[in-house]
């Protein structure tokens, strides 16, 4: 596990009560007292502000439900690990041995807690100021584009409203299969709309299964290739 000291060189911001990182490093596993887990909380109602306005302020034509959908793209386990692998997060974190050798580093789940933390900490000790340039770098730096058309499309959400209209019945999702050890397990889901077999999908969580198979039922329903 390298020295934090190397993650505040990164963000480029010096802690000015240490104690505050390390706890933001912790991990429960690690059987402290404290753990990151209030801090992720913080963090994370935090996270979904700067977010918020950023999106507000860049899409003035667009109506609640679409700034919706988007800021749930990025303020989510796979935004947030996105970005904590962005700054090799998973180097610093405080883990159980037992974790550490079950790939602790490595999960989206330890990492995405971790780096709500971390921006959670930096908020307590020097606020929206400081943290809002900090958390648009990160999102220049790491997503090419931001629009509400194609990186963050919710594909789950825009194909239950055509089968509503279409067929009066949303998809069901069946998973047919886990495979893998818990840091590389892959699913697999079928997706059922009225008892009729659409498409089947894999991904590495259920939820980007589901993502990818109503990504393919909703290009078929209208007409996509």
């Amino acid at each position: 596990m390298k020295k934090y000291h190397e993650l505040e060189k990164c963000l480029d911001y010096q802690f000015k009560n240490k104690d505050l990182i390390i706890e933001a490093l912790t991990h429960k596993s690690y059987k402290k007292v404290f753990n990151n887990e209030r801090l992720e909380y913080l963090g994370d109602a935090v996270l979904n502000l700067i977010v918020g306005e950023f999106l507000f302020n860049k899409f003035p034509a667009s109506n609640e439900g679409e700034l919706s959908k988007i800021r749930a793209s990025l303020v989510n386990e796979k935004g947030f690990t996105k970005l904590a692998l962005a700054i090799n997060l998973g180097d610093y974190i405080y883990l159980s041995e037992a974790e550490d050798r079950n790939q602790g580093r490595k999960k989206a789940s330890i990492l995405s807690d971790a780096f709500e933390a971390i921006m959670g900490a930096i908020y307590i000790e020097s606020g929206l100021t400081v943290l809002k340039p900090m958390i648009l770098k990160l999102l220049d730096e790491n997503y090419e584009e931001i629009n509400l058309n194609e990186l963050f499309s919710d594909y789950k959400t825009a194909l239950q409203e055509v089968t509503q209209a279409k067929f009066g019945a949303i998809p069901v999702y069946k998973l047919e299969s886990a495979i893998g050890p818990d840091h590389e397990k892959e699913f697999e889901l079928s997706l059922w709309i009225n008892d009729k077999h659409y498409a089947t999908a894999k991904g590495k969580s259920k939820k980007l299964a589901q993502q990818a198979a109503a990504k393919i039922v909703l290009n078929q329903l209208q007409g996509k290739k």
